[in-house]
């Protein structure tokens, strides 16, 4: 077993297939299947078979995924300390993103100063809804993530204060309004977003007995926004998530004020990598200037 070959079958498990597996590894598809065959053969047991969706990990390959995690994360780890010792500043970076509050509003600046700073370092940014970079970062796909604080799993460097703001037709009577009350919403027509602050909006709207009707569910929110132009429905959505109003949409604050923090997470800030631990202090500088 190689730590090579427990890279393939991590990035088998990220990219469930092995032509994109191979793409990102920068090899044949032919070496990834050898890479695999050779484990399996190591250890005696199926690791992964092809499904309807794909490659998908047999209970053994999860188990071994786990350790897999582990032994490269350590050993990315001590490459990065010994390269700090000659000062290079290599090594590759694993970071968690929701979106466009933290990958369009809170990482270009980041990505920015940091590269300055370590310019041989490679980071790789891979964004899904907050749920599934909560996941990652506990089972060590990556090794920062941005969450919404606060989340008692991780320890967390908060960056911005954001708020849920009501999303209406420029012509509805509430788009008259400076804040709109929760309760205005009840019996609206209503797009929920299936997105990642989607689970936060339905507490929002239960906490200050707000009843609108939900008749849409989507994930784009492009999508959303073009229903609300119509004039076909309303909607709530972070103000950090949404681009600016097009024509004909107007945002407003919510009443009483629903805010939120999003933050830079990780499992245990003394155990990061040299170079973990190099974003965390731009993030953590960058956050005091703000």
């Amino acid at each position: 077993m190689t730590l090579a070959q427990l890279e393939v079958l991590i990035t088998l498990d990220e990219c469930r297939s092995f032509s994109r597996a191979a793409m990102r590894l920068g090899t044949t598809q032919s070496a990834v299947s050898h890479a695999l065959r050779a484990l399996e053969t190591q250890f005696g047991v199926k690791l992964a078979q092809r499904d309807a969706s794909g490659v998908a990990m047999t209970d053994a390959g999860e188990r071994l995924l786990l350790r897999a995690r582990e032994m490269t994360a350590l050993a990315a780890t001590m490459t990065q300390e010994l390269g700090d010792a000659r000062e290079l500043k290599t090594g590759t970076l694993r970071i968690g993103s929701f979106g466009p509050t933290s990958t369009v509003n809170l990482l270009p600046p980041l990505l920015a100063a940091f590269k300055k700073r370590h310019p041989g370092a490679q980071v790789r940014i891979e964004e899904e809804s907050d749920e599934v970079v909560d996941d990652w970062l506990l089972q060590k796909r990556v090794e920062l993530g941005f969450v919404v604080v606060p989340d008692e799993r991780f320890e967390v460097l908060p960056l911005v204060q954001d708020e849920f703001v009501a999303i209406l037709p420029a012509k509805h009577l509430l788009a008259k309004l400076r804040a709109v009350p929760v309760t205005a919403l009840t019996g609206l027509d209503f797009v929920l977003t299936e997105a990642g602050c989607g689970p936060v909006i339905v507490p929002i709207l239960q906490k200050n007995i707000a009843l609108p009707k939900v008749l849409y569910h989507f994930t784009q929110i492009i999508s959303i926004l073009q229903f609300v132009q119509q004039g076909l429905a309303v909607s709530v959505a972070a103000r950090l998530a949404l681009p600016e109003a097009p024509k004909g949409v107007v945002y407003r604050p919510l009443s009483p004020p629903q805010p939120r923090t999003v933050g830079l997470a990780c499992l245990n800030v003394e155990k990061l990598s040299p170079l973990a631990r190099a974003f965390w202090n731009t993030a953590q500088e960058g956050s005091k200037t703000r």
